[in-house]
């Protein structure tokens, strides 16, 4: 008779049992890290996670729970800058606007132009503007202050990636919904006049750039995804000309200090790299800095200089939920964190 209560007792715990509740998140972010979750396609299922490094207590669903709402379809780039955190949403056409330091909403700006979507892409700053890439040929320029879009800058076609250097803006034009007819173009927009000044021939499906300490920018040509293969060239800015090409595989860049992380993802045979690469003597001092031995798909990699470690987040086979690995400087891992599906882009609190 003890036995059979026994056996009703543990049944009825198990029944009774839920789902362990996520941490309770703090009022103010601080000491961790805030993770864009792309989510998949025409999916709206786009997230925030929040991994805790005083605890590493991770939450994934930070968004939701700091605005009682979904962020939408397809999250493509956060940044932070000033006290405000810019999160762009390319197929629901928005721009999230948020409080640093508590991540409450402070605005949500609809990226819609006449009825038509404009399907926000990257998001870049310099002075009291924030500039805004769009698929449909323009570079949008949005007050910090007002929050509004106060002016629209044409470029090429389905410009993606963009940076700043002295007072310029160079914008990569990709060209992607056009495959296999791609664009192969820089634009250089003057920031004192909001106006496109040239193009810069660099290569096949321009996406990802970055500037060095020089000045000098650097743009991922990612070519044709098949015989035509993805590399990285250096403009020099003084003269907006290209006069460097790499010859090794490259999908996206980051800054470390004053050095590139490089990664690269291999398509065809699932392989995932980090290299590291110094500007100032333009080389790849080493094709293989990551541990990979723990990663499945690297799908973004970044600096954390506050505790001068490397994240790589990782979207395993992009349908399942991914993960956030933690590395040293000098290339070796630490620990993983699981967060949502397909992060890719990232924020660092102190």
């Amino acid at each position: 008779m003890r036995l059979i209560s026994i056996f009703f007792l543990v049944l009825v715990l198990f029944s009774c049992k839920k789902d362990e509740p996520e941490p309770q998140l703090e009022e103010t972010l601080q000491s961790g890290v805030a993770v864009l979750c792309e989510g998949l396609f025409q999916q709206n299922n786009s997230s925030m996670s929040w991994v805790n490094f005083s605890t590493n207590a991770v939450t994934n669903s930070l968004f939701v729970a700091k605005t009682n709402r979904q962020l939408g379809d397809t999250g493509n780039d956060i940044q932070r800058y000033g006290g405000k955190v810019y999160i762009v949403v390319n197929i629901s056409s928005t721009i999230e606007v948020m409080d640093a330091s508590t991540f409450t909403s402070i605005k949500q700006i609809e990226m819609i132009d006449a009825g038509t979507a404009k399907q926000p892409r990257s998001i870049a700053f310099s002075g009291s503007n924030a500039y805004v890439t769009c698929f449909d040929g323009y570079v949008d320029v949005i007050d910090t202050a007002s929050l509004t879009v106060v002016q629209r800058i044409p470029v090429g076609s389905n410009p993606e990636g963009l940076t700043v250097s002295t007072n310029k803006l160079y914008v990569s034009n990709s060209g992607g919904l056009n495959a296999p007819v791609m664009d192969s173009t820089v634009s250089v927009i003057d920031l004192a006049t909001h106006t496109e000044t040239q193009k810069i021939v660099v290569g096949k499906n321009p996406g990802g750039m970055i500037t060095d300490l020089d000045g000098d920018v650097y743009v991922i040509t990612r070519g044709d995804y098949g015989a035509l293969p993805s590399r990285m060239v250096r403009i020099d800015a003084q003269n907006d000309a290209v006069v460097e090409q790499f010859s090794f595989d490259v999908s996206g860049v980051s800054a470390m200090n004053d050095k590139f992380l490089v990664t690269y993802y291999d398509y065809n045979s699932g392989q995932s790299s980090v290299g590291l690469f110094d500007p100032s003597t333009e080389t790849l001092e080493n094709p293989s800095y990551l541990d990979m031995s723990t990663v499945t798909t690297a799908y973004g990699v970044q600096y954390n200089p506050f505790r001068n470690r490397i994240y790589l987040m990782d979207a395993m086979n992009f349908t399942n939920t991914g993960y956030v690995r933690e590395f040293d400087v000098s290339g070796n891992y630490i620990q993983s964190f699981h967060v949502g599906l397909n992060p890719s882009k990232a924020i660092f609190y102190e």
